[in-house]
Order: structure tokens, then sequence, then C-alpha cells
């Protein structure tokens, strides 16, 4: 299955035309991120058919050249985030890999669907386009890769991505729960987690290839 076939019921309903109207003008009227052929950049690296792990973010970074539509990761030639920071601190420490490719791509290229709750944000406003009616979209694509796959190992970092538990069947798939990579947070259960090595034990117990975190 493609993410056309998948979509296609949810993106010619009228909810999502209505939301894809506010999203348009949110974009013509007032500076936006990620830039706009990047909102659904997530969906066109990890096709729905390789989708192996989905990690879930809140919403894009909402500062000059960070959001590059994956949630976490941000462009080459802007500085780290915290967020992003503590996930190398705890990938080193974890699986011993040292990375400093900031941009995820490689990632979702291997079958990690990297999606925010939100896809969009104005500019300098965390969360702004909470209330656009983003969730309902992205609550559906969580909903079709529980429903249509198996064994895809679903990342619930903070309890905001925690409540997104009750659309994954647990008897299918795997959860990894833990703190938010956040500084407010991480030592709350976040390091020590060991996330990556989990996912790819998973991945190999039930014959999938594992991935290249590096």
């Amino acid at each position: 299955m493609t993410w056309n076939q998948v979509l296609k019921p949810i993106k010619e309903s009228d909810y999502f035309k209505d939301l894809w109207e506010k999203v348009q003008v949110e974009y013509d009227s007032t500076k936006c991120f990620p830039p706009k052929d990047e909102i659904f950049r997530a969906l066109e690296l990890t096709e729905f058919d390789d989708v192996k792990v989905v990690i879930i973010g809140q919403d894009p970074y909402h500062n000059e050249g960070q959001a590059n539509g994956l949630c976490f990761s941000v462009s080459e030639d802007v500085k780290t985030p915290p967020s992003l920071k503590n996930i190398f601190t705890e990938l080193n420490d974890d699986v011993g890999i040292d990375r400093n490719n900031k941009d995820l791509e490689d990632w979702a290229k291997q079958g990690v669907l990297l999606v925010n709750a939100t896809l969009t944000v104005r500019a300098h406003e965390p969360n702004s386009h909470k209330k656009l009616g983003w969730e309902v979209f992205t609550d559906y694509i969580i909903k079709q890769i529980s429903e249509e796959k198996e064994n895809v190992v679903f990342v619930l970092w903070g309890a905001f991505a925690q409540k997104k538990a009750s659309l994954i069947d647990e008897t299918r798939h795997m959860i990894i729960r833990s703190a938010h990579p956040s500084p407010f947070s991480v030592y709350r259960g976040f390091y020590g987690s060991k996330p990556f090595s989990k996912i790819n034990k998973y991945l190999l117990k039930t014959g999938t290839d594992p991935l290249v975190w590096g």
C-alpha cells in the first residue's frame, strides 16, 4: 500500500479540505514552519509499506531554519536543539554511536516515520497551530499503521506522545515509552531507556533488518 491509497479517504473529506484551507491562509499571512514543500516530508521519505518504526513528536521547531518536516530533526546548518542533543547522548550511551548529522533523513529512508502530531507552526510561537486540526490527520496515520501493519515499533517519548498509545494495538506492535528527551525531563527516565538497542532487538526478533543509527 502507498500513502496515497491509505490517505485517500481522509484527504478527500471536508475536514481535510477545511484544514488545508486554514494552513494556506496561515502560510500566506504569516511566517510558518517548516517550508511549505516540507510539510509532508515524513510521508515522502518513508512510504507506508516501509514503516518499521514510528517516532511521534508534538509540533515542529518554531525558530528560523530549524524545522524540516521530520520530528526532532533539524537542517545541518543550524545549532543542535537540546532535545536532539539529548537523543544523540542516549544513542551514544546505548549503542556507542557518536552521531553528528542533525538531519534525520537517513533514519526516515530506512523506515523510521518521524511524524509530529501537528505538522506546522507559526514562527516563534510553539503550539500555535495545535487548534488547526492536524491531530485528526496524524491520529488517522497512526491508527492506519496499527491496523494495516504488523510488528512496528512505536516510540512514545513524554506524556503527550504516550496519549497516542490508545490508537495502537499493542498485541501486534511494540510500544517503547519513556520520559521526553527535553532538558526538563531527560533525567526522569529518558537517559538509560536504551530505545535504539530495544528497537533493533525487536526488529531482528520479528525478521526485519535492524536500523543503522549512525
